[in-house]
Order: structure tokens, then sequence, then C-alpha cells
């Protein structure tokens, strides 16, 4: 049986790895863009914690976080 149907550019040779590495970045540049905006959003904020009234091991310790606004 002969191999005829090779085809290098077609979808599933360079092709199709051309999309898929373009994709790819694509979703990576997207993603870090958008980590970065947030990133610089939550900057702007800072909190406020009162060490003095926190207990060793408790839930109630989140209650102690101020965000400054």
């Amino acid at each position: 049986m002969e191999n005829t149907n090779r085809n290098v550019f077609g979808l599933h040779g360079v092709t199709g790895l051309l999309i898929a590495t373009g994709l790819l970045l694509a979703i990576l540049a997207t993603l870090t863009y958008y980590a970065i905006k947030l990133q610089q959003e939550v900057a702007q904020k800072p909190y406020a914690l009162n060490a003095s009234e926190l207990k060793m091991k408790s839930t109630d310790n989140a209650k102690q976080v101020r965000v400054k606004e």
C-alpha cells in the first residue's frame, strides 16, 4: 500500500500546527492582559488590618480586614 496522500501544508500538517500555536498564543496574551489589568485595579485598593484584634485560630479574623477606598 502506497501513501500518496501526503500533504505537508494541509490542516493536519504545518498549517494546523501554526493555527494551534497562534490560538494558544492569543489565549495566553488575552489572559495575561486581563491579569495585569486586575492586578493594577487591586493595587489601587490597599487594605488595613488591625493586628491587635486577631485571635490565634479563629474564623472571625476575616472580619478584621478593611478595604480602604
